[in-house]
């Protein structure tokens, strides 16, 4: 599509009132967003999950993010 007369045919492009998801996944594409944030942690806490992190291979951040959600729910 490199010229105005090619893209001509998706200007008239018109949505339907109506869609048919049933087939369809909730949430396929949906990423979380991340935050990039400094927090002041302990060196024996950090310790641990990167411990913990290592055996289980998975990033320590995502091991500290599961705990505070869990305890989020607990709230």
């Amino acid at each position: 599509m490199s010229n105005i007369e090619e893209r001509k045919k998706f200007d008239d492009y018109e949505m339907k009132d109506d869609y048919d998801f049933t087939g369809g996944t909730r949430g396929r594409f949906y990423k979380p967003k991340k935050v990039p944030t400094t927090l002041r942690l302990d060196d024996d806490i950090i310790i641990y999950f990167k411990k913990l992190a290592s055996e289980k291979k998975v990033p320590y951040q995502s091991l500290i993010n599961a705990l505070l959600r869990k305890e989020l729910e607990a709230i």
